[in-house]
């Protein structure tokens, strides 16, 4: 008797007639397909394995409908009744909201991708080169979410077979222990090595596993293991006794030189290069995120098409408040200046941003708000938009009041406001703000360009953005290597991959290998990187976390390129229009430093917050499976 997949349709014939147990049991279902039927049709496997790579875990990602998640650290202030700033702890479980039980440990996801490719090795009508890939692709989607698994928990158990239970009442012999940290990442490494060669090089295909994917992926697992090998002694109560959590320092040059081996076959094979269409730099930085036709630094992405019903809300919550195309919708995230003031400027020098000359009233006057960005890293404005930008070829409107020639403040609480002033009608506040407390004002004095859908409609419910979440780039490929051969005293390498990344930015000085250093190393992930998902993990892999994020009341460093200097406040800077009419600065523009008043709390970053929580459901069921440490 065939297998099949039992659906309640067929629960219908029970009213059409009788039929004996052996009859009923072979009735083949009109609506259901059989497992045999979808492992014998290649466009049927596709659909199957389609469904697995919608499943891949993200922590930060633009689809989520969750903005508040980009906020958790000091890239960013969430405007709107956010809690976020006024808790001091981090929670075991990122993002777990106190809630250990979400933890991630979806082994339900690992034995579906078993399943899967274990229908399709004993498949008999698939040609050989389906079969290959689609094993390959199913190998990859299991090597991932054990890395993803591993950067959470650490070493966890390794399952790499569907496992059946026995109905013998006794399920002890599916325990199984967790295997160690280090371990788990060899596993990552070998299977993408082994798949590697077996998957297509096609670069123009973004959403499934590709030869090009198989090497980033592995560079990024092998620089997380030798960050953790080797800054791992910096913490050395973070670790298990027989390494469910921690790796030995003996093995951090052999997982650096992977990681760069992979970065450099990948960046030799000429498949993948910078983004650079645009003569704009910051214009140009931003279409990153934005451009789907031919864009060849894009590797790995989970994509978004109205046509199919797949859209997110990044741009509906995230639009600038001057600008909304749906009602009061948008502003809900909010850049920090933390973030903003670490774009260095064009001659390689860090500096605060110039808002005054000592005194917080001792004013430094611009004649449009953007002149105070001007001369720095091109970035910043390809990820933030700053006053005095366009967004939809329209002002986003950012000034929180007007300093009249007494040097007296007068603003307002409501977008945009009107008030008379010596008998004329002027607008107090910009309509986006800031105003504090005011949801979707640019409580920060900045708003989201980065994955922020410039396509009209996109704001709007019925509509909403087809932006693409990006995974994988080219540019983490080449500060993959930068890091790796840094690590390996290869600073010369190392200078030369990070040049690449910089000089698209507009940097006009290129570093030197003595210039290459592990400041710079952070530094040029944050602001390249920054809200692509990599932060929490950068910080967790080199265990600095607990070193920036030391629950201190941290003021805004005046050291903005120093990997250690604590930043557990968000800050905000807010533009003010000066009107004196007939005074030398009228209409001109200053700045202000805010910490806003919903920032009561200094964010601390505990020695048990490097690994996720293993909640009591699990390891009551697994009484094999150890706690992390420190919880």
């Amino acid at each position: 008797m065939k297998k099949y997949i039992l659906s309640f349709a067929i629960l219908f014939s029970l009213t059409t007639g009788c039929k004996d147990d052996s009859e009923f049991l072979n009735i083949k279902s009109t609506s259901i397909l059989l497992v045999d039927e979808v492992y014998s049709d290649p466009r049927l496997v596709l659909s199957a394995v389609t469904d697995l790579y919608n499943r891949i875990p993200d922590f930060q990602e633009p689809g989520t409908g969750t903005i508040s998640i980009y906020a958790v650290l000091d890239e960013a202030f969430s405007s709107g009744d956010y809690p976020r700033h006024q808790t001091r702890e981090y929670d075991y479980v990122f993002p777990g909201i106190n809630n250990p039980e979400v933890t991630y440990w979806d082994y339900g996801y690992i034995r579906e991708i078993n399943l899967f490719i274990e229908r399709v090795n004993a498949a008999t009508k698939l040609s050989a080169a389906d079969k290959a890939r689609f094993v390959a692709e199913g190998r990859f989607l299991r090597a991932n979410v054990y890395f993803e698994l591993v950067r959470r928990l650490g070493g966890v158990p390794l399952i790499t077979e569907s496992l059946t239970y026995d109905y013998s009442g006794n399920a002890a012999y599916l325990r199984k222990p967790r295997a160690k940290e280090s371990e788990i990442y060899d596993y990552v490494i070998s299977e993408l090595e082994a798949i590697k060669s077996i998957l297509p090089k096609t670069p123009n295909e973004k959403s499934r596993a590709t030869y090009g994917l198989a090497l980033a992926a592995k560079s990024r697992a092998a620089l997380y293991a030798g960050s953790i090998a080797k800054y791992g002694v910096n913490t050395p109560t973070v670790t298990l006794p027989d390494g469910e959590v921690g790796i030995p320092v003996a093995k951090a040059t052999g997982y650096y030189q992977t990681a760069l081996d992979a970065a450099q076959e990948l960046i030799n094979s000429g498949q993948y290069s910078l983004y650079q269409k645009a003569p704009d730099l910051s214009t140009n930085f931003a279409n990153i995120f934005l451009d789907k036709a031919n864009n060849p630094e894009v590797i790995f992405v989970e994509d978004y098409k109205l046509q199919s019903g797949k859209v997110h809300s990044f741009a509906l919550d995230n639009q600038p408040r001057a600008v909304t195309e749906e009602g009061e919708r948008g502003g809900r995230l909010n850049p920090s200046l933390n973030l903003v003031q670490s774009f260095e400027k064009l001659d390689n020098t860090f500096a605060p941003l110039p808002i005054n000359k000592g005194a917080a009233t001792d004013y430094i006057y611009y004649d449009k708000p953007e002149d105070l960005f001007a001369g720095r890293d091109a970035r910043l404005r390809g990820t933030v938009l700053v006053p005095g930008d366009l967004f939809k070829n329209r002002s986003i409107d950012i000034f929180a009041g007007l300093i009249l020639g007494n040097g007296s403040i007068l603003s307002g609480d409501q977008l945009g406001q009107l008030k008379m002033v010596n008998g004329a009608s002027v607008q107090v506040v910009g309509l986006s703000g800031p105003i504090e407390g005011y949801d979707g004002s640019a409580q920060s004095g900045f708003y989201m360009r980065k994955f922020n859908d410039p396509v009209t409609g996109s704001g709007q419910i019925g509509t909403m953005s087809e932006v693409w979440n990006v995974r994988y780039r080219y540019a983490e490929v080449l500060l993959n290597a930068a890091e790796a051969a840094f690590e390996l005293g290869q600073t010369a390498l190392a200078a030369g991959y990070m040049k690449q990344v910089r000089d698209r930015a507009g940097l006009t000085k290129a570093l030197t290998p003595s210039e290459i250093t592990f400041d710079r190393i952070v530094h040029e992930r944050k602001v390249e990187l920054s809200f692509e998902n990599h932060i929490l993990w950068d910080m967790k892999r080199w265990r600095l976390a607990h070193v920036v994020w030391d629950g201190s009341n941290s003021d805004l460093t005046t050291l903005p390129g120093k990997a250690t200097e604590p930043s557990t406040r968000v800050y905000s800077l807010w533009p003010y229009k000066i009107y004196d009419p007939g005074g030398p600065n009228h209409n001109k523009w200053v700045y202000r430093k805010v910490l806003s008043g919903r920032v009561t709390q200094s964010h601390i970053f505990r020695l048990g917050n490097y690994y996720a929580r293993i909640n009591d459901g699990i390891i009551n069921n697994n009484p094999l499976i150890l706690r992390n440490p420190n919880q």
